[in-house]
């Protein structure tokens, strides 16, 4: 006789639960994103448009990533519903601050770069897992990555990744070789995080 698979009951996270959820994911991916910025690395997503931006023109990294990711509010309000999109902004807020606050306490400008690279890539996705599993997002290309999960049942990983590839292309000009080839090695681990952590019908919390 064959076995019924067990599905325990899916239990909602308690607010607390979510509150340090949301401080630890964006503990993690403003951390892995100053890491980059101290090797002038780049990420994928709009952290790595941010990113690009920063070198090019010398505007603060924190400012620059939480404004570019306000139009994607708008899809996360209208796709993903309000408890969604309210989570998403604090986390972007986080992150734009902690960009900023790391600096103040230690200096990665002497990082070698593929330690650097290859732990941003971890750090950030395992502070995406974290996001997604209690309901929130890094906003940008995280926020379609999410709502084409919940919505088509494509793997956020996958969809971080195409997008991810595309940023990458356009840093040719702005990050050299070897560090771009690490940055690169440390996406794809990042999304190889995703691919195998996050998918539809494996987390019951």
């Amino acid at each position: 006789m064959e076995s019924t698979p067990f599905e325990p009951p899916r239990v909602k996270h308690a607010l607390w639960e979510d509150a340090i959820a949301l401080l630890t994911g964006a503990f993690l991916i403003s951390w892995g994103i100053y890491l980059l910025q101290g090797i002038q690395g780049v990420s994928g997503g709009l952290a790595g448009v941010s990113l690009l931006v920063n070198y090019a023109t010398g505007w603060r990294l924190g400012i620059v990533l939480f404004v570019v990711n306000l139009p994607f509010m708008y899809l996360a309000w209208r796709r993903l519903g309000p408890a969604f999109t309210v989570k998403t902004l604090i986390t972007v807020a986080l992150i734009s601050l902690g960009v900023g606050v790391h600096r103040l306490f230690i200096d990665v400008s002497q990082i070698a770069v593929p330690y650097a690279a290859l732990f941003a890539g971890l750090s950030v996705g395992v502070g995406m897992l974290v996001l997604f599993r209690h309901g929130a997002s890094a906003g940008g290309f995280g926020v379609l990555a999410a709502y084409m999960q919940e919505s088509r049942g494509v793997r956020a990983g996958y969809v971080q990744g195409t997008l991810d590839v595309l940023v990458v292309i356009a840093s040719f000009a702005l990050v050299d070789p070897w560090t771009l080839l690490w940055s690169v090695a440390g996406a794809l681990l990042l999304n190889l995080i995703l691919a195998i952590n996050h998918r539809p019908g494996r987390y019951y919390g």
